[in-house]
């Protein structure tokens, strides 16, 4: 006896159709690709959700912290150059110690972003070593940086906290400059007002301090100072710009490229400092816990801003660098008896300001809006 099954094939068999297999195959076929369609639409409306929310995160985590080592690192150093210690610690032994500090953390970025121990030291193995003549790229750098960062301990030795943390800022000046001689870079018509106005703000600061906007201490010299400080942002304006010119001349990580520059750095670091003090001997004299701290945020201070560079953009970075001058002001009114002025008022605002505004990215016109 014929099924119900097969009575209704036999009767639809006139259409030259299976009326019964549509039925009970493409009906719910078809649901199954929606419900599919729609659970795929789901997830990746999710997944992008949840990768804004942790790119977002990372980005406004990284500028308060570049605020913060921005800010804590100007008044850090002065602190510790001025305050009343049996020993006083060598800055060439800071410089070379928190280029040690920055290897290891490097070492470190390197293993995690290669995915195991092994994987990472055959990578740096292969890049430092094998490929030595690609690392000595980095000498000019390295060698720059480590001059850098002692002009800085002899600039945040001899000016207040909050001049240091303004005249430093014509680092954007000379960067531009070399990134025009070298890079052969076109700066916009607001970027030349930009440098401008720092030019003419550091100016007013230190005009300000020179008639009485801040005190000195024993044996400090503000025109020291500011001469080291020039020099400092000069060197960092070249030596940026060509580690600049090295990164984007190979695939080479930035993490890697720094395990290049800081392992370069420590052979620059000792000469300097045995030329400084004749001798290794007390390479640690005078290291307390305040001094391990500041180096650990000198080292950390350029993977900072290799963070925020990358999850960031310029006017954020702008903000947060003016965001660390002011809190260098108000910090130093406190601990350093800094006497704010009038005119070092307009010269830190129009520091902060041409900041802002050399960072400053117009909207491109939407096309549609030109459409009739």
């Amino acid at each position: 006896m014929a099924s119900m099954d097969d009575q209704k094939r036999v009767s639809s068999a006139d259409d030259g159709t299976d009326k019964l297999d549509t039925d009970l195959e493409l009906t719910p076929l078809e649901g199954t690709q929606e419900e599919a369609t729609e659970m795929d639409h789901k997830k990746n409306e999710a997944y992008t959700h949840n990768r804004i929310n942790k790119y977002g995160y990372i980005k406004y985590v990284s500028l308060v912290v570049l605020t913060i080592q921005n800010a804590a690192l100007g008044l850090s150093m002065r602190y510790a150059r001025t305050r009343d210690v049996p020993h006083m610690f060598s800055s060439p032994a800071a410089v070379l110690m928190a280029e040690v500090v920055k290897l290891i953390i490097c070492v470190g970025l390197v293993i995690q972003e290669s995915g195991n121990v092994q994987k990472g030291c055959r990578s740096m193995y292969a890049v430092v070593i094998l490929n030595f003549k690609d690392t000595l790229r980095v000498c000019v750098p390295s060698f720059l940086y480590i001059i850098q960062n002692n002009l800085l301990y002899v600039s945040a030795s001899n000016l207040d906290a909050a001049t240091y943390q303004v005249t430093y800022q014509m680092k954007l000046l000379t960067t531009a400059f070399f990134a025009v001689l070298v890079l052969k870079r076109k700066l916009k018509k607001w970027q030349w007002l930009a440098l401008g106005l720092l030019a003419s703000g550091v100016a007013l600061v230190q005009l300000s301090s020179s008639s009485g906007g801040s005190k000195d201490t024993e044996g400090q010299s503000r025109v020291l100072g500011f001469s080291a400080a020039l020099a400092a942002c000069f060197i960092s304006g070249f030596a940026g710009i060509y580690f600049e010119k090295v990164l984007k001349e190979s695939d080479i990580s930035v993490w890697m490229r720094n395990v290049q520059l800081s392992l370069l750095s420590l052979p620059f670091g000792t000469i300097t400092y045995v030329i400084k003090e004749g001798s290794m001997n007390d390479l640690l004299k005078g290291f307390d816990g305040f001094v391990w701290y500041l180096v650990v945020l000198q080292a950390a201070g350029g993977l900072i801003v290799a963070v925020v560079v990358k999850y960031a953009d310029n006017i954020l970075k702008g903000f947060a660098t003016s965001v660390a001058i002011v809190i260098s002001c108000v910090v130093s009114m406190y601990l350093f008896d800094f006497h704010l002025t009038v005119q070092f008022a307009c010269g830190t605002a129009l520091v902060m300001g041409s900041i802002f505004l050399y960072g400053y990215v117009p909207k491109k016109p939407d096309p549609r809006n030109n459409l009739v």
